[in-house]
């Protein structure tokens, strides 16, 4: 079953005043895809994705993950356990004195057995690419900035997540970092099948990764749909202040002096591969 967001509505209020984050929201994530979500700074989509596993509540509608109503107390360490939530910058969730006590926390509050948290320890350190011989017994604070967010990464994945949910994870990460995590990512997906939710200022990543990309402007959705059909939406994007991924840019600069650019050219490889087609005519 997916998560379901029916007509969501969330308003922050201090007693005084209020603002309202989220209008009447409605989206599907599927089970196994990526989806990317996008918009200005403010827009609300770091108040939506702490929807998906009930860290705030809704002020009307209903998020339903596999079928469990967040709003139900009794069910949320239950939906916690289906959705892991990585935040902006993740290296500042790590507290414990090693990485292996680190990435073991969560397990442990599913009072597992020991053999089956060191199963889950060792299994998810393997899937960041933090050999335990190298890292387990280290300080999480001794580790360089990449590492600490795949040691964070991997305390979320110990809980094998039906849904991982990353606001911002390449937040300050160099463009080396920022594919490094992107990889991981893809091949995390083929390897657990979990739908992988990802706020995200980069239109070139999620052009590249994402299955579907949901557009965000003043607390409501404005697009959903796969890059190529998001991105064709070029006016309108930037007139919520989103820049479009360099290839489409480029794609609309030819198309202007009159060269027959495809509408849905959206990644270097789709741009590329119209190139070639055009210099083999």
């Amino acid at each position: 079953m997916p998560i379901v967001i029916d007509h969501l509505s969330h308003t922050y209020s201090d007693g005084a005043s209020y603002l309202v984050a989220l209008k009447d929201i409605c989206f599907t994530v599927n089970e196994g895809e990526f989806l990317a979500i996008i918009g200005h700074t403010g827009c609300g989509k770091t108040t939506l994705v702490q929807h998906l596993n009930g860290l705030l509540l809704p002020g009307s509608g209903r998020v339903l993950v596999d079928g469990l109503d967040t709003a139900d107390k009794k069910l949320r360490p239950r939906i916690r356990s289906l959705v892991g939530m990585v935040f902006q910058y993740p290296e500042y969730q790590l507290f414990a004195d090693t990485v292996r006590e680190d990435v073991a926390f969560g397990p442990k509050n599913m009072q597992l057995s020991e053999a089956e948290v060191a199963l889950r320890v060792s299994e998810a350190m393997a899937m960041v690419g933090l050999s335990m011989e190298a890292f387990a017994e280290k300080s999480p604070f001794e580790l360089s900035g990449g590492e600490k967010r795949r040691a964070a990464l991997a305390g979320i994945l110990a809980m094998r997540p039906k849904y991982l949910v990353l606001d911002e994870p390449m937040a300050g990460l160099d463009p080396q970092g920022r594919q490094s995590i992107l990889s991981m990512l893809e091949e995390l997906r083929k390897q657990t099948g979990c739908s992988i939710i990802m706020v995200s200022h980069s239109m070139e990543d999620v052009a590249r990764h994402a299955d579907r990309i949901l557009v965000m402007s003043r607390g409501e959705v404005k697009y959903v749909g796969t890059p190529q059909a998001v991105f064709s939406h070029n006016e309108e994007l930037e007139k919520l202040g989103l820049s479009l991924p360099a290839p489409c840019r480029v794609a609309a600069m030819l198309r202007a002096r009159g060269i027959d650019a495809p509408e849905d050219v959206c990644t270097r490889e789709d741009l590329e591969a119209f190139l070639l087609r055009r210099l083999q005519k």
